[in-house]
């Protein structure tokens, strides 16, 4: 079992016993570099719309993740939302129902009618076995998920996308720095997008970013995202507001530069529980081919009923985990009847993410540990 210390643990955030602890907390960065940033800021009084800094965080973002065509935008689900447009998504497109809400609700949004295949209830991913069955006319894309950072059968998911003629748009919220075969995960699709939310292992307090294959697409967006103004009396495409701003850009170069401590902290974290509970709990299949960047813990509980039952328990110590992700999406009220995706419901009904992140105290993983095991 790997061996944690009380004190590397609690460093850099000191927790009161008495604090609440929810699944994830939000990493703050050394507050005097921040401030540096903040002055930079205040000395050109520039605030938004392509600063410096964001051109800095794009720059070494694109070094760090070994990607090219990298657009910041101001939040992950906008991300979604412009990456659609830029590639011209429409119709229908194919996606999971395991997933955050925002997978399927950026679709509607843009008026895409999310056709949902169901999930292998071991890696929690699309199952892509299922997925050619799904496609009709009106399909034009395959939105799948690396839940939790786990990577998706992508080889097969990209000759289904080749062989019907389809985009496919990866949603890589959880898949920050997470490499497959060698080279990043987000390289590939047509696009791959990233939420920089302050929940997340990586942040910028809101934000997002897409990845593109090819840069015809990241010109194409750039406009999109800054109401299609291509020049000071020109507007070429349809845009809207997406930019990330000055101060977002701050708080995730300082968050970059410390990404070695909260990999290191989250690693340990991670090992841990699983040391402790894989012959306990299932556990979430992970793709051999990838690395794993920690962000999540997610065990599945043999029914719904003990999964309540711990959580109840968690919850009347203070600690906080959770359903994620509940609902199955394929029960959403405002979606049209589909037929239901049995093994998302299924998983969704059954697990559970523990908390997990810097400066989570030895004492509470053990507590946590503890009521699992009761």
């Amino acid at each position: 079992m790997i061996n944690i210390t009380k004190t590397h643990l609690s460093d850099p955030i000191k927790l009161d016993k008495y604090e609440v602890i929810n699944v994830t907390k939000t990493y703050l960065p050394d507050r005097t570099k921040l401030d540096k940033y903040i002055d930079k800021i205040y000395s050109t009084a520039w605030l938004t719309n392509n600063g410096q800094l964001v051109k800095e965080l794009t720059a070494r973002l694109e070094e760090y993740l070994g990607v090219q065509n990298l657009l910041l935008v101001s939040n992950g689900t906008l991300a979604l939302q412009i990456a659609y447009k830029a590639l011209g998504v429409s119709g229908q497109a194919i996606t999971t129902p395991f997933s955050f809400v925002a997978t399927t609700s950026s679709l509607v949004w843009e008026g895409i009618e999310p056709i949902f295949v169901d999930i292998d209830p071991k890696t929690f991913c699309i199952d892509p076995s299922k997925i050619e069955e799904a496609i009709k006319p009106e399909t034009t894309a395959i939105v799948p998920v690396h839940v939790f950072g786990n990577a998706c059968d992508v080889e097969k998911i990209e000759k289904i996308a080749q062989k019907y003629g389809l985009k496919t748009i990866y949603d890589g919220a959880h898949a920050f720095g997470v490499q497959y075969n060698g080279g990043s995960l987000l390289s590939y699709g047509d696009a791959t997008i990233l939420s920089f939310h302050a929940t997340k292992l990586f942040h910028t307090i809101e934000g997002g970013a897409i990845i593109f294959k090819n840069k015809k697409d990241l010109e194409k967006a750039k406009l999109m995202i800054n109401f299609g103004i291509a020049g000071p009396d020109s507007v070429t495409e349809l845009g809207i507001n997406a930019k990330m701003n000055e101060f977002q850009a701050a708080m995730g170069l300082c968050v970059l530069d410390e990404m070695d401590t909260i990999l290191e902290q989250r690693a340990e974290i991670w090992s841990h529980y699983e040391n402790v509970l894989k012959d306990h709990v299932q556990l979430q299949k992970r793709n051999s081919q990838c690395n794993n960047n920690y962000s999540y813990f997610p065990v599945l509980f043999e029914s719904e009923g003990k999964l309540m039952e711990v959580k109840n328990a968690m919850n009347a110590a203070g600690i906080n985990p959770r359903r994620y992700f509940y609902p199955s999406l394929d029960t959403l009220e405002y979606l049209e009847p589909h037929t239901p995706q049995t093994e998302s419901r299924d998983i969704a009904s059954r697990v559970m993410c523990l908390p997990l992140y810097p400066g989570l105290s030895i004492n509470k993983i053990e507590e946590i540990i503890k009521i699992l095991n009761m």
